[in-house]
């Protein structure tokens, strides 16, 4: 009897150790449990499906005349390969289509698309001009025994244009005449496509082709009129695009129209175009952003001093004008830095992320001039844009305004920007020291029972060592003492003397 006791008891023992040494495993999945539990409260699954959006640059210089000008002087590439690779993608889901190979210019420019070399595209471009008339035999019934050959003039390639105004062209005017032509040879091509839309799939394709070519021409052509000072042009421009076309907001055009209309100090008309495009069912940008606090501030700016507002408060328009700030750094924190000249801006790229540091870029190199236009603007986001991100609950990335702040955009900002170019990251609340204290200690403490569990013996081979060494330490310090004691009293070593105050 006793015997059965004693098994039980050393089963029952073997059965604890047991489970205390695999109960990290059952805790570990215990917490996946409740995780997937609590995946649709927590939002975790829109939280690990963020990703990092690409957008074209609305804005966005020309290769030619802009980008090839600044690696010629500096003799530094303002472009990435993976930002250019986007560019090619966008060039031929835009500017190509299925029955491409039923045209042979158009067949040499889907391939000039693909090139990687630019005196290759280049070249591929000036091939497709060329092609611009073939011979036909017509029969001709009612005289059945001749015919005629009748020459038919093809239209000239619009692609092939856009392609060398791009990337051949040197100046902004040489861009402007290659672009006028093409407009030429796209708005025919456009009307043609438009009357055989309905004829089937491959006509439709080819008409949304036709469209998307004279949609690029349309804008880049007012984008060349606003480089070249042509600001008033530029806006008619782009407003008559934008009725023409209304359905292709993709394009972000509304952004180029609000950069031309700051440029002529229309603020009437930025607002009116604000009103219409900052709506809560549309995504936002940093020119949709910023341009409303600049409004805003301009409102309060010229007056605004930190002092007499921190004596008497901030009045209604002041509050606007600092929520309006707030707002737009949270959307992007990257911009106030440049703004404020706290960084220095290099040429933007092609494509940009929004929220992400070359949007601020971006923003920045085309808006830093209208800040500058408008009076203590810039000395009012001074002093209120830092105050952002201690609105923020924390951590800071759970947002207050928008959406959490994608945590893949500095991943994603360092294959948009060029490598001499150090990336901005978003602004980290510092942790107060006792809770680091705290957290390191905790995990300190958890490692050391852990490794007492799982290897007693060691741990109290070690836990014994620490103990002699730090006892031997102390029973140094304490025998150095008393030898030093001990000298002192063989030695008969004096006091030190007492100053001794006599009275007159």
């Amino acid at each position: 009897m006793a015997e059965a006791g004693t098994g039980f008891l050393e089963q029952l023992k073997s059965c604890i150790v047991w489970s205390w040494t695999y109960l990290w495993t059952v805790w570990f999945f215990i917490v996946l449990f409740l995780v997937y539990v609590l995946r649709v409260p927590l939002k975790i699954n829109d939280n690990l499906s963020t990703e990092c959006k690409v957008w074209r640059n609305p804005l966005n210089l020309f290769r030619g005349a802009e980008y090839n000008r600044y690696t010629w002087v500096t003799g530094r590439e303002p472009l990435t390969y993976y930002d250019m690779n986007l560019s090619a993608q966008d060039h031929q889901t835009f500017f190509t289509c299925d029955s491409d190979h039923l045209r042979p210019a158009d067949a040499i420019m889907q391939k000039a698309w693909r090139e990687r070399n630019p005196q290759a595209r280049i070249s591929a471009a000036h091939e497709a001009l060329e092609i611009n008339e073939i011979r036909s035999r017509v029969e001709v019934p009612l005289i059945a025994s001749s015919t005629i050959w009748e020459i038919k003039l093809l239209p000239k390639c619009a692609t092939a244009y856009i392609l060398l105004a791009e990337e051949e062209a040197t100046t902004i005017a040489e861009a402007e005449k290659l672009f006028k032509q093409a407009l030429k040879a796209g708005d025919g091509c456009y009307r043609r496509s438009q009357q055989l839309q309905h004829h089937g799939s491959q006509y439709e394709a080819q008409h949304r082709r036709d469209t998307n070519v004279l949609v690029y021409i349309k804008r880049r052509l007012a984008m060349c009129a606003r480089r070249l000072g042509r600001t008033r042009e530029a806006v008619k421009m782009m407003r008559d695009l934008m009725k023409e076309f209304p359905l292709l907001s993709m394009f972000n055009i509304h952004e180029n129209l609000l950069e031309a209309l700051l440029e002529l100090q229309a603020y009437a008309d930025v607002q009116a175009v604000l009103a219409k495009y900052d709506d809560i069912s549309l995504p936002k940008s940093a020119t949709i952003c910023y341009t409303a606090a600049l409004l805003k501030a301009r409102a309060v700016s010229d007056k605004f001093s930190p002092e007499a507002a921190s004596r008497r408060g901030l009045s209604t328009a002041e509050m606007n004008a600092v929520e309006a700030i707030h707002r737009a750094v949270e959307f992007n924190p990257h911009v106030p830095k440049y703004l404020l000249e706290m960084k220095s801006l290099i040429l933007p790229p092609e494509h940009i992320l929004k929220r992400g540091d070359s949007e601020a870029i971006a923003y920045a190199f085309f808006h830093l001039a209208h800040w500058k236009r408008v009076e203590g603007a810039l000395n009012l986001l001074h002093c209120t844009w830092e105050g952002t991100f201690r609105m923020i609950p924390y951590p800071l990335e759970k947002g207050h305004l928008f959406y959490p702040y994608p945590i893949c955009t500095e991943t994603a900002d360092r294959e948009l920007l060029p490598s001499f170019h150090e990336v901005s990251v978003y602004p980290k609340k510092e942790l107060p020291f006792f809770i680091l204290f705290t957290a390191g200690l905790c995990s300190f403490t958890a490692m050391l029972a852990l490794l007492t569990h799982q290897f007693p013996e060691l741990m109290g081979v070690f836990a014994k060592a620490m103990i002699d060494i730090f006892c031997s330490a102390e029973f140094r310090d304490w025998n150095c003492k008393s030898i030093f004691m001990r000298v002192e009293d063989e030695l008969e070593i004096p006091p030190a003397p007492q100053s001794h105050h006599f009275q007159n």
